[in-house]
């Protein structure tokens, strides 16, 4: 059982192709790697092989077209939901979780509807390699419903109330969700960890903006072709810690803008141009956080609600640094100055908590 018969491509044979060493391996068309994937998520391919394929793949490094194929089983593997909203922010950050800084961007849909740009982040409750804090426990200490299909998700963006949302993809994608146990014994990282990021379950009427950390210096340019095949009109791809959306506090940092044609343009972010000024890098993870535990989620939960309540500290920087610098990207402001402003406003009026009440129920 290895294979799905009607592809015409036998797993064993693309581990034959793909698995011989840094100087014979070959690499994948864009229809055998779809198959390879395919074979994955239907289940017909043995565990055994299905992780020496996604792992020979990442060991020879994918190529753009293997990376595409794999894209494409997962896509047509997913259910996607349209909202009937004119802009978008994605919120995309590594779906294993954090686990040295405090995790407040699952706060950062809310904030973004408030200052009047729906947004959305999704993700897994936890799976490896580390097994971190990620944002369905966040949410879920703060209340939050994190079980909603797509559809429902994306008709709550268009709630003039609500306008965030968090879709798991344990509702969207239940194949690649039903991995998980592979990748835990898979140990590291395979390329599943970059697309699961981009396949996008809501998108919008008009424009869908990924909102995307990375920690890599290679991966920007990956990210755009990939969010160009999974429907992502443009983005923002941030270097932040952990590989989440938030550059650091204490220094300028680098993103790149993708436009949805050309490559991306590498951009420098200031904080100070935000008015953040910090000494961390980032803001510190609680003590409770140190093993992904319950009273970890709690913690990080309690932080993220007290700065919607207008809380000073890192917490309520980073969360201002971060959708200001979105906001300036989506053009919704015309520099970091009068974007964080704006955000300061909404946190301090109440408009942001409101907003994050409202989505929890």
């Amino acid at each position: 059982m290895n294979d799905s018969a009607e592809t015409g491509f036998p797993l064993d044979a693309l581990i034959g192709r793909i698995a011989t060493g840094p100087k014979l391996s070959k690499p994948l068309d864009r229809d055998q790697a779809a198959a390879g994937m395919r074979a994955i998520l239907e289940g017909s391919a043995h565990p055994v092989q299905a992780a020496i394929f996604l792992i020979a793949l990442r060991m020879k490094r994918e190529t753009d077209d293997e990376n595409l194929g794999l894209l494409d089983a997962l896509l047509a593997a997913s259910h996607r939901a349209r909202a009937d909203v004119p802009l978008l922010v994605d919120v995309s950050e590594p779906y294993d979780g954090f686990a040295r800084q405090l995790l407040v961007t699952p706060f950062l849909p809310a904030v973004l509807a408030a200052c009047g740009v729906p947004a959305v982040s999704h993700g897994v409750w936890s799976t490896a390699p580390k097994h971190g804090l990620t944002h369905a426990r966040v949410l879920a200490a703060a209340g939050v419903t994190v079980d909603r299909p797509p559809a429902e998700v994306a008709a709550r963006l268009t709630d003039p109330r609500i306008g965030w949302g968090y879709v798991d993809q344990s509702r969207y994608c239940p194949a690649l969700h039903g991995l998980g146990e592979l990748r835990r014994l898979m140990v590291k990282r395979t390329a599943l960890s970059t697309l699961e990021r981009v396949l996008a379950p809501i998108r919008a009427r008009g424009r869908t903006h990924l909102l995307a950390g990375y920690v890599h210096t290679a991966y920007p340019r990956v990210y755009a072709i990939l969010a160009a095949a999974a429907g992502h009109d443009s983005a923002l791809l941030v270097r932040g810690g952990e590989g989440g959306v938030v550059p650091a506090l204490n220094q300028d940092g680098v993103a790149w803008r993708w436009d949805g044609r050309d490559a991306p343009e590498r951009l420098t972010l200031s904080p100070l141009a935000a008015g953040v000024d910090q000494d961390l890098r980032a803001a510190p993870a609680p003590a409770a956080c140190s093993d992904a535990a319950d009273a970890g989620a709690a913690a990080t939960a309690a932080i993220g609600l007290a700065t919607l309540e207008g809380a000073p500290g890192p917490a309520r920087d980073a969360l201002v640094y971060g959708a200001a610098s979105c906001l300036v990207d989506v053009g919704c402001a015309p520099d970091l100055r009068a974007a964080a402003d704006q955000v300061r406003r909404c946190i301090d009026d109440g408009a942001a908590r409101a907003r994050f009440e409202a989505g929890r129920g």
